[in-house]
């Protein structure tokens, strides 16, 4: 099924370009969420002469992303946990109890947007977390996973 990307999506494309997808990806995904409209004559003259509006508001995304990764450069948050004698947690942290810890801080970042490098942090130490802003925009931080 050809689509017309509204808004950039992952691997497929940026605003306006024609992307070749599975039918039930478009109907489950793309369309509900008005990321994509069907590759129709009547759509692409409509999508032309609302062209310059999406890339308008495409670009106030990623400014707003951009601020937001302002924010969290060389932040470095502290998470305190039990562990054991060999550094070992109980337990584990995940990436609700990074962005828990992020937003206690006063940064505003979802759950969803936080990479953990390999899954679960299980040790305690410093790693460095990547935070996917969306757009393109990343923006790393440093956890520290100390003994309570």
């Amino acid at each position: 099924m050809n689509v017309i990307l509204l808004e950039k999506v992952g691997k497929l494309g940026a605003v306006g370009d024609k992307a070749s997808v599975k039918a039930g990806y478009a109907r489950n995904f793309l369309f509900p969420t008005g990321k994509a409209i069907p590759a129709t004559r009547s759509n692409l003259e409509s999508f032309e002469a609302r062209r310059a509006e999406l890339l308008a508001a495409h670009n106030e995304k990623v400014a707003a992303a951009q601020v937001r990764a302002a924010k969290l450069k060389d932040l470095r948050v502290a998470i305190s946990v039990n562990a054991g004698e060999e550094g070992r947690l109980f337990g584990s942290i995940g990436t609700r109890d990074i962005a828990d810890a992020l937003a206690s801080s006063g940064a505003d970042v979802q759950k969803a947007e936080v990479r953990l490098p390999n899954g679960a942090l299980r040790e305690i130490g410093e790693y460095v977390i990547t935070i996917d802003l969306g757009h393109d925009v990343e923006e790393t931080i440093t956890l520290a996973i100390v003994p309570a």
